[in-house]
């Protein structure tokens, strides 16, 4: 019944920008912290960015100052705005709704390159 679909991911040059958006269903979207996740094959699964229920917004050091973190619940949809990226940034993002009662549900990922 839940779903978390993401869209945005893509090839971009180094200094370049994208835009996540991952689109809830089927669940109580404002009742949710949401956040994004990326992964490597040499990493682990890291936390990128999150969001509160009440809007207060979180960042691993290595993004702060050039990612974004949104979410409009109007539209259920939360959002990563990405600026000034990097080769290291190469990831598969997935996104996460988190809620203490309500459970955890993950998205499908989806790919960001920064190559030139």
């Amino acid at each position: 019944q839940v779903q978390l679909v993401e869209s945005g991911g893509g090839l971009v040059q180094p200094g370049g920008s994208l835009r996540l958006s991952c689109s809830a269903s089927g669940m109580m979207f404002s009742g949710y912290a949401m956040g994004w996740y990326r992964q490597t094959p040499e990493k682990q699964r890291e936390l990128v960015a999150i969001i509160t229920t009440s809007g207060n917004t979180d960042y691993a050091d290595s993004v702060k100052g050039r990612f974004a973190i949104s979410r409009d619940n109007a539209k259920n949809t939360v959002y990563l705005q990405m600026n000034s990226l990097r080769p290291e940034d190469t990831a598969v993002y997935y996104c996460r709704g988190s809620s203490t009662l309500l459970g955890n549900y993950w998205g499908q990922g989806t790919q960001v390159t920064v190559s030139s």
